[in-house]
């Protein structure tokens, strides 16, 4: 994957007289988990508005359990200046029921679902494209990864711009603000499953490739 460095207008850096601040989406390490885990502790705060809750969170006290050990799963970072800006993650867990619908859960089975998570940019570094470099990036590791059957993903619509995002995205497999009594108020979506080995289209500014 190659781009040309952007500035924090999003115009090509050269000759701008600042220091390079191209992005660098890569494949997290040990080194980077304390800034992942910021931005997505960050993240549950300040947007989901839910704070820490051992149940649903417990992938950010230790991502290196959830995503860096299991052979089938990762965590990409995007690093900005050497700091972590971006997360990204794939897990090999589908919805679970419940508190999700059962027909979800049956549609997504845990072992052959890619579930994407922790999609989360840091606000200030938004609008850049690297949300929508993360998502294709981790569709092309479960692609890789081979097994998955199903690229799967659900957000909280009350989150300014997730809906919308994952609309221009994904197809809408359940909105949950439709059943009797709301459900959780989230919606599932599901992404198209990318071909082994297509070229990616790279965003300007975001370089780096991830490894395997």
């Amino acid at each position: 994957m190659t781009g040309a460095p952007v500035d924090g207008a999003g115009r090509t850096g050269e000759g701008s007289g600042h220091e390079d601040p191209r992005y660098l989406l890569r494949t997290a390490t040990a080194d980077d988990l304390g800034g992942a885990r910021a931005v997505m502790l960050d993240t549950v705060y300040r947007d989901l508005k839910s704070g820490y809750v051992p149940r649903w969170h417990a992938d950010i006290i230790d991502p290196e359990a959830a995503y860096l050990r299991p052979e089938r799963c990762t965590l990409l970072v995007v690093e900005h200046r050497g700091e972590i800006v971006a997360t990204g993650a794939v897990r090999d867990r589908g919805p679970q029921a419940p508190p999700n619908p059962q027909w979800v859960a049956d549609r997504f089975p845990s072992g052959s679902t890619a579930q994407l998570c922790r999609i989360y940019v840091r606000p200030e570094h938004r609008r850049h494209g690297l949300a929508r470099q993360l998502v294709r990036e981790l569709g092309e590791f479960a692609a890789r990864a081979g097994g998955y059957a199903a690229l799967y993903l659900h957000t909280d619509p009350a989150v300014p711009g997730a809906e919308p995002f994952w609309r221009s995205l994904a197809r809408e497999v359940c909105d949950e603000r439709t059943l009797p009594g709301g459900g959780q108020g989230i919606v599932h979506f599901e992404l198209p499953m990318p071909v082994p080995g297509a070229a990616p289209v790279p965003v300007p500014g975001v370089v780096g490739t991830p490894a395997g």
